[in-house]
C-alpha cells in the first residue's frame, strides 16, 4: 500500500467516523477513493483529512450534505 494512503478500516479508525458514514459520504461524492488494493478501497490521507474538515465546518454552518457535495464538487471541477 502506498505510504500516503489509508484503507477504509484505517480511515474509519483514524478519523472516528463509521463505515456507514464513509459509505454515505462516498456515495454522495463527498469522498473519493484513490483506487483499490485487492478488495480494499484506498483513500489519500491528506485529501481525506482536508475534505472531512471542510464537511464538518460546512455542516456546522447549517449546510446539508447534498449542498456540501455540490459545493465541493463544483470547486473540484473549476479551472
Amino acid at each position: 500500500m502506498p505510504t500516503n494512503t489509508l484503507s477504509a478500516v484505517e480511515l474509519v479508525r483514524r478519523f472516528g467516523i463509521s463505515y456507514q458514514t464513509l459509505n454515505h459520504y462516498t456515495n454522495l461524492g463527498l469522498l473519493k477513493d484513490s483506487g483499490r488494493q485487492g478488495l480494499k478501497r484506498l483513500y489519500r490521507a491528506d485529501s481525506v483529512k482536508k475534505r472531512l474538515r471542510m464537511i464538518k465546518a460546512l455542516q456546522n454552518q447549517g449546510y446539508t450534505l447534498r449542498l456540501i457535495a455540490q459545493r465541493l464538487n463544483t470547486r473540484r471541477s473549476a479551472p
